[in-house]
């Protein structure tokens, strides 16, 4: 994992203060089941179709099934110009 991960807590309060909460995994797994507050935004599609979501002065949260798309996408973001983009990790841990 990069230097885009943080903690649970910290996230929760992020979001709490209005981050944009995004779940990076494939719709099927969002349909199982997702952190209250997510949006589905798959990481495969997630660089075409970000701006549809959060502008890049927003903070964005991304968590996944295990944490690596979701760091995946914050790099990514990052590269894009949404540097307040964040790894919260697993959505065993929401």
């Amino acid at each position: 994992m990069t230097d885009t991960l943080i903690d649970t807590d910290r996230a929760r309060a992020m979001v709490a203060a209005g981050a944009k909460l995004i779940d990076v995994r494939t719709p099927e797994e969002f349909a199982l089941g997702a952190a209250p507050g997510a949006i589905n935004v798959p990481v495969q599609v997630i660089g075409q179709t970000i701006q549809d979501h959060a502008a890049e002065s927003d903070t964005i949260i991304l968590y996944c099934k295990s944490g690596a798309r979701s760091d995946l996408a914050a790099r990514m973001l990052r590269s894009f110009g949404y540097a307040k983009s964040y790894n919260a990790g697993r959505l065993a841990d929401w």
